[in-house]
């Protein structure tokens, strides 16, 4: 790459909407800038109130810009919610010329997102679990090898099309162009997994304020996708309801003393529980608030693992899981999760960018330098497809130009012919000519 290229990546929470800025060029992603603003106009994911989100998307896109110094246009939309469904497909397509080229893979790839959809729901992304050409299969990129029949399996991830309209909506709202609708976790696992543990196997489980979001990736490529509608949200209306306390001061006793695993506090430890309503702060245990957190926490680590079971694949993440985003932040969740869901489990922070890196290193923000790599990605493969694309129209002007002087040479002998007629005619007069005057 010559020049370096803007790419913005908009995480638009339940809690929270932030606003990461990276510059693109030949060295890879650098983060510019980040915007970080808490968000009311989200519920379980899904828009709940234009106004307060696109308040939220504009002091965001406003911090970002300012930090990074540049103006933003442009920017990849993160989209979750309990709506979000998945489903397999598959295609199959001719291979023109005898080698698999980039052109075969996407007309094969449209092939298998050519299935009936429900009106109200549209499809985000078309991601393939293995390509067979001929009759090879397993493999990953079919691109250069020899065949002449492609085909793919394919996860289709779908999404209700008046959800993602809002998302859209709010972010056009502030003068903004939404270059592509992205599911989140997608773009998480884009920023904290490695090839290696997409490869032998592994569960992104994302958990944000309103919904928690699992992706398993099996032999490379992408296995299920699915959402659950439970966060961090629930967590702090326990606390809320349990403590008498306010939402906002749940959310910080969460923040700052709350555990997942009650057995990891000392029962000497306390802390100030704020009064509502005008009553004094009063002091609890420690021990008080991990008990409420905790019921809430295995009930939603009990959902993963029976969402994994019901697809058959425990036994094929032999890297475990991986855990992102804001509600992951408690103290205990990576030891809790181990315990329920039987496999090693890690804390998932942002990997493989420059820059002031210190800003996103944190699971809350696995998803907007997930968008931003994204994007590059997208970027990346657009410019792949360009000359590809070029070479085609040369191709087919070539293919044209050719059909057009077969044409020519076809009319230049029937010209031959014809004027070879004449000649026939001519001779074969001259012999009953001869033929009466000698008889």
């Amino acid at each position: 790459m010559e020049t370096s290229e803007i790419v913005v990546g908009l995480d638009i929470g339940t809690t929270k909407v932030s606003a990461v800025v990276g510059e693109i060029d030949a060295d890879g992603i650098t983060i510019l800038g980040v915007g970080n603003v808490p968000c009311r106009g989200l519920r379980k994911g899904v828009v709940s109130n234009i106004d307060w989100t696109v308040r939220s998307i504009a002091e965001a896109i406003e911090a970002a810009q300012t930090m990074a110094g540049v103006e933003i246009r442009t920017v990849y939309a993160g989209v979750a919610g309990s709506h979000i469904r998945c489903q397999q497909s598959d295609g199959v397509a001719a291979v023109s010329g005898g080698e698999v080229t980039r052109v075969d893979v996407e007309r094969v790839l449209e092939g298998a997102r050519a299935i009936p959809v429900d009106a109200d729901r549209q499809i985000l992304h078309v991601l393939p679990r293995e390509f067979t050409v001929d009759n090879q299969d397993g493999i990953r990129d079919p691109v250069g090898m020899s065949g002449v029949r492609l085909g793919v399996k394919v996860n289709l991830i779908t999404a209700a099309t008046s959800c993602v309209q809002n998302v859209v909506r709010c972010a056009e709202r502030c003068g903004l162009t939404v270059a592509d609708v992205v599911l989140e976790p997608l773009a998480s696992a884009e920023a904290v997994l490695s090839e290696d543990e997409k490869e032998i196997g592994v569960a992104i489980i994302d958990i944000g304020g309103g919904t928690t979001d699992l992706l398993l990736y099996v032999d490379g490529g992408i296995a299920h996708a699915s959402v659950i509608p439970a966060g961090g949200n629930n967590v702090t209306a326990d606390i809320a309801a349990g403590l008498r306390t306010p939402m906002g001061e749940a959310e910080r006793l969460k923040r700052n003393a709350g555990c997942a695993l009650g057995r990891m506090v000392g029962d000497e430890e306390e802390i100030e529980v704020p009064g509502v309503g005008g009553h004094m702060p009063r002091k609890a245990a420690r021990r008080v608030l991990s008990d409420i957190i905790e019921p809430r926490v295995e009930e939603i680590f009990a959902v993963i693992r029976k969402r994994i079971e019901d697809t058959g694949m425990l036994e094929q993440l032999s890297a475990g899981a991986v855990l992102t985003g804001g509600g992951v932040l408690m103290e205990g969740m990576t030891e809790f999760a181990e315990e329920i869901l039987g496999m090693p489990v890690r804390l998932g922070v942002p990997v493989g960018v420059r820059g002031i890196t210190q800003l996103v290193a944190g699971p809350q923000y696995a998803t907007g330098v997930g968008l931003v790599q994204y994007g590059a990605n997208a970027l990346a493969q657009a410019r792949a497809l360009t000359p590809v694309a070029l070479d085609v129209g040369h191709i087919g002007h070539a293919g044209r130009g050719e059909g057009r002087r077969e044409k020519v040479r076809e009319r230049e002998s029937r010209r031959e012919i014809v004027e070879e007629m004449p000649i026939e005619k001519r001779s074969s007069g001259r012999f009953w000519n001869w033929l009466r005057a000698a008889f």
